[in-house]
């Protein structure tokens, strides 16, 4: 990896500034990862249900063609998605992911957590990936807390991840500190809160003590907490300026007035299966 901001979990270092592909067409993906990686990203996030799989991989050659990066230097991510939860349908979609990519992720996901099949079977299933060599490492996404512990009691590898939506609109300290007590970590997606920060007083106000936007003071505060954000656009400046918060440090007193912009109401995208219930941080 590059000498950029790291969270080393179960001896791997995976770099906390990311860049993120959901929504973004196959044309879109493959042109703003090349340019991602030009940039100086080396974590790319993708999954199966966006469809830009070949896209991605293709975005990763381009770079490596024109010199910008080698596949060593790059932290993969995808996702298997919940429809493929059962051990032959995980196995094939892992198979079909890796191909589709033309790489080996780094980490392979768990999408959202659903009951059927069990999560006996479906950890199983994504272990049994790892030890085939179809993903280096194995995690979750969207599991809340008692999940995520059950998810990692079943697992016989590390869950070296979890990866939610988290912003300042969001309290998320019990799942934080529900994965430093499995050894794992927090990759937030969403990070900017698909926009809203952009107009937000308290970070327009703490971006101009340090010639920041407010996009530019949220990533950092969630750096500044080990936790790996995935900012996504379509935009080549913005992907820039998002790229662009390794020369700065939040003080105390700033770290705490963003995590006071916290909300009941703040989250944005609730798919959760009726089933689960997210921490309830506000009780």
């Amino acid at each position: 990896m590059t000498d950029q901001p790291a969270i080393t979990v179960d001896g791997h270092a995976i770099p906390l500034l990311g860049f993120g592909t959901w929504n973004l067409t196959p044309e879109v993906a493959r042109t703003m990862v090349a340019e991602a990686l030009r940039i100086g990203y080396r974590h790319i996030d993708t999954a199966w249900i966006y469809r830009n799989e070949a896209a991605v991989g293709d975005g990763i050659r381009d770079a490596i063609a024109a010199g910008h990066v080698a596949r060593d230097d790059i932290w993969l991510t995808t996702k298997i998605w919940v429809a493929h939860f059962d051990r032959e349908g995980l196995l094939a979609q892992a198979r079909e992911s890796a191909a589709s990519l033309g790489f080996t992720p780094d980490l392979l996901l768990l999408h959202w957590p659903k009951k059927e099949p069990t999560f006996a079977e479906t950890l199983g299933a994504l272990n049994e990936a790892k030890h085939q060599g179809l993903t280096r490492t194995i995690g979750l996404s969207n599991f809340p807390s008692a999940e995520f512990q059950e998810a990692q009691a079943l697992s016989p590898a590390r869950l070296v991840t979890n990866q939610v939506e988290y912003h300042p609109y969001l309290k998320l300290s019990k799942l934080i500190d529900t994965a430093r007590a499995l050894g794992s970590s927090i990759t937030a997606w969403s990070p900017l809160a698909q926009g809203a920060i952009a107009d937000d007083a308290t970070l327009i106000d703490i971006g101009k003590a340090h010639g920041k936007t407010p996009g530019q003071v949220t990533l950092r505060w969630l750096i500044q907490q080990d936790v790996i954000a995935i900012p996504r656009t379509s935009k080549v400046s913005r992907a820039e300026e998002n790229f662009d918060i390794l020369d700065f440090r939040l003080s105390d007193e700033e770290m705490d007035r963003i995590h006071a912009l916290a909300r009941p109401e703040g989250r944005l995208g609730d798919w959760i299966d009726p089933a689960f219930k997210w921490d309830e941080e506000w009780a």
